[in-house]
């Protein structure tokens, strides 16, 4: 009998989780109230989606009865409505840590994942948590979740004595569907019950394949609806008071307005109308030593929302847009910069997005950014002049991406920037392929790039790559290699350092799909990489590494790592120099990683790592220290101290040509130096409620580079030593940034942001070795600047505007 029984729930088992499930909408024409009380007699009537099963840890295990989910889903011409009661035998135990949008914290979550065309290409995804705090993203199998879109909705979450409520109203506008009569959704349901960091889906999500859109469940009889006007205005004002020491203190009032109009059921147009990113995150700038600039993450909202078509075959670096200017000032003798631009300022922006029923994905991005001077000074005469060091510059991005079988796509991507004048212009076209098996258990993906720059000299690049993977089951892998010629320059828009090599490399990797005794998840991979020059064919770069990554029972989780680089390896880029290089010893990295349960009032991130060369006292070391305190639901700090230091460490500091000589090489300056960095993060939010929290950022950064002695490049790669030169290059850069906060969500899409912040930082050729000293001194001398600011953005819904003329009317 239990094999009879065995075999049955085998059966029944194979034939549940193997179809789509499907739920039927129930239309009203009754009023909802978003209250979390379930209380109106549309939702008696409902049908109902229950069954719910594991997709994480134990995929495919059914959610227990005294957990059981139970979703309903109304609708009528304006909105779908989702009402969940989620049952629970400890409600007591129920997480509910208050968090900012779009980061739920320590707390339990509901999440209803819609497609409007039931294509598996990307769903809208809503969540709400047991705090009652609202989140949104777009997800796609290419990029994942994307919680930098932003939509306008409705949610209540309430606790019972059996488990919590939440209740949700979805306007069409936050939406994406076909103007058919007859509307076929793909529809899943998701929890978390995040004591058991257990996650449950209503359609059952395979993890042995390698996709998670196109698993959705079904959503019928919704009926007669019409894709709404999606006209969005955001209209906002702010005002910035800037203060410093020893300087005048002066206020700025600023106002614009951000549109969003859906052009058709598919595209949308984004635009900014007279920008402002005064409160944007600061940037975590580091003493860069080495010969490429250092990359920053973007912080600005409409870079970053709905961007998933602009960043297909990894061409767009939205930081270029406002970034720094294209050109560098040429000075005369006895001349200095007295104002040195940071940043370009941009005009305006807008964007197109979309994606047609047959699959056809459409981006256009569009910026131009306002012309720019710098000021230079004549140190004996003091006469001023102005030098352009940015004309005015339109920046231009086009994406066309056609998906087929609802897990494949190809993509033509172009980017172009065109300066006004006598300036460099530059373009790039990609084609990029992502193809995948019908079953999805193999992947081959790739693209080809091409580069003209048209500048006082005209050149051309390629870049190209190919790789081929198995995606799925417990055992995967993948092959690739990369072809880059020397010419290739995407930087105007995109951001790309190595050029000129090609490499191969592989990859294996085992997993457990299920847990088991010992932990939750266990995935252990193996990589190989070989990277040749193209013109020399010597080893540019080659490593052999494993790491293992474990999550326990408890779900704390575990990791380590070996690289080795078993060959020398020449750099042609510390140099700084054409066609010379600088040989890198044979070396050995190992590292760990422990991040205990975040369920817990305290936790702790930790992250050593050393490395080891075959080079006598050349070695570095360092770690993350991360301790976190959750005091209750509402306040939480977290404080990061990190260490490194890098002993013998060979870089590059100055050249000197022989300008009576073209025929000698210019000398090549390194130097032996010990580097060490440390910085100290502290970050808090106080939470008020669901709409209102306290947040606070500081960042106290320090790293200097203390040079020991004097190298010359030789051209064979080796060092020697270079007495000769006597000038100071070391390196002190410290810095300090201070953000304290008030969030105000005071009505669906509208906000009120406060905003005060003090920053500074300084780079020095003498090395104060007193950590007090130098945090103190930064922080009283004039450098030091304060901003405080205060900003309203308000949301303004055209649907919801006609609507109460044709009620007054």
């Amino acid at each position: 009998m239990k094999k009879i029984a065995f075999f049955t729930f085998l059966l029944f088992s194979f034939l549940g989780y193997s179809q789509k499930k499907s739920l039927e909408a129930q239309l009203i024409t009754e009023s909802i109230s978003i209250d979390g009380k379930l209380n109106e007699p549309a939702w008696q009537n409902a049908p109902i989606a229950s069954d719910f099963v594991m997709y994480q840890p134990d995929n495919g295990k059914p959610i227990p009865e005294n957990q059981k989910t139970e979703v309903k889903v109304l609708y009528n011409n304006d909105a779908i409505y989702v009402g969940v009661m989620m049952y629970d035998n400890e409600p007591n135990k129920i997480l509910k840590e208050i968090s900012q949008r779009d980061n739920f914290g320590t707390a339990d979550i509901f999440g209803v994942f819609i497609n409007g065309f039931n294509d598996g290409q990307q769903s809208f995804e809503f969540f709400v948590s047991a705090a009652d705090v609202q989140g949104d993203c777009i997800m796609t199998d290419v990029n994942g979740e994307d919680y930098s879109w932003d939509a306008v909705w409705i949610s209540k979450a309430a606790m019972t004595d059996n488990g919590w409520i939440v209740e949700i109203k979805i306007p069409y506008a936050a939406l994406r569907f076909s103007e058919e009569d007859k509307q076929i959704w793909g529809i899943n349901f998701f929890r978390e019950i995040k004591r058991e960091r257990k996650k449950y889906t209503w359609n059952l999500i395979d993890t042995k394949l390698g996709t998670f859109t196109q698993q959705n469940g079904l959503l019928e009889g919704i009926q007669n609806i019409k894709p709404p006007t999606r006209l969005f205005l955001m209209p906002y004002a702010s005002y910035y008071l800037n203060a410093a020491d020893h300087q005048k203190t002066y206020a700025t009032i600023k106002g614009g307005m951000d549109i969003k109009y859906g052009i058709n059921d598919a595209f949308t147009l984004d635009a900014i109308l007279i920008p402002d990113f005064g409160q944007t995150k600061y940037d975590d700038q580091i003493l860069n030593l080495g010969p490429f600039e250092q990359q920053f993450n973007e912080n600005r909202a409409f870079f970053t929302e709905g961007t998933d078509l602009f960043n297909k075959g990894n061409m767009f670096y939205s930081r270029r847009i406002g970034g720094r200017p294209s050109t560098e000032p040429t000075l005369n003798e006895h001349e200095e910069i007295i104002e040195e631009v940071q940043n370009v300022n941009l005009i305006n922006a807008l964007k197109i997005s979309g994606r047609t029923k047959k699959g056809l994905g459409v981006g256009i991005l569009n910026a131009i950014t306002e012309k720019t001077f710098t000021t230079i000074k004549d140190t004996i005469s003091g006469e001023t002049r102005r030098e352009v060091v940015e004309p005015l510059t339109n920046y231009n991005v086009l994406v066309l991406d056609q998906r087929f079988r609802k897990n494949s796509s190809v993509t033509l991507i172009n980017t172009n920037v065109t300066r006004n004048g006598n300036f460099r212009d530059a373009n790039v076209t990609g084609l990029a392929w992502d193809l995948n098996t019908k079953a999805n258990t193999y992947n081959l993906s790739g693209n080809v790039k091409y580069s003209l720059i048209n500048d006082t000299e005209d050149k051309n690049g390629v870049f190209s790559t190919l790789s081929f993977a198995e995606t799925s089951g417990n055992y995967r892998y993948s092959l690739g290699s990369d072809f880059v010629s020397k010419d290739f320059d995407p930087n105007d828009l995109g951001i790309n350092f190595y050029t000129n090599y090609y490499n191969f490399y592989g990859n294996g990797n085992y997993r457990i799909l299920n847990p088991t005794k010992l932990f939750n998840s266990f995935k252990i991979d193996y990589d190989m990489y070989l990277e040749l020059n193209k013109d020399s064919g010597k080893v540019q770069e080659n490593k052999i590494s494993s790491e293992v990554n474990i999550t326990t029972i408890k779900n704390n989780y575990y990791g380590l790592g070996v690289v080795f680089y078993p060959l020398e390896s020449n750099d042609y880029y510390e140099p700084r120099a054409e066609n010379r290089y600088v040989i890198i010893p044979r070396k050995i990295e190992t590292w760990g990683s422990i991040s205990t349960n975040y369920n817990k009032k305290f936790a702790l991130d930790l992250n050593p790592s050393i490395i080891f060369t075959n080079e006598a006292g050349r070695m570095a070391y360092g770690a993350d220290i991360g301790p976190r305190y959750r005091f209750n639901d509402k306040l939480l700090l977290t404080y990061t101290f990190s260490f490194n230091r890098k002993n013998n460490n060979k870089g590059y500091i100055d050249s000197i040509d022989d300008d009576n000589n073209e025929s000698t090489p210019e000398t090549i300056i390194f130097a032996n130096r010990n580097v060490i960095t440390y910085s100290n993060t502290l970050s808090g939010k106080y939470a008020l409620n669901s709409a209102m929290t306290l947040n606070l950022a500081v960042r106290q950064y320090w790293s200097y580079a203390e040079n020991k002695e004097n190298l010359e490049l030789q051209p064979d790669g080796t060092l020697t030593p270079y007495p000769e030169y006597t000038e100071n290059k070391n390196s002190s850069f410290y810095s300090w940034n201070t953000d304290l906060s008030y969030s105000w969500w005071f009505a669906p899409g509208s906000q009120l942001s406060i905003l005060y912040r003090n920053n500074a930082s300084n780079f020095e050729r003498v090395i104060d070795k007193d950590f007090k000293h130098n945090v103190s001194a930064l922080l009283n001398n004039e450098a030091l600047k304060h901003i405080f600011s205060i900003s309203v953005k308000y949301f303004i819904d055209y649907n919801a505007v006609k609507n109460k003329v044709r009620k007054r009317a």
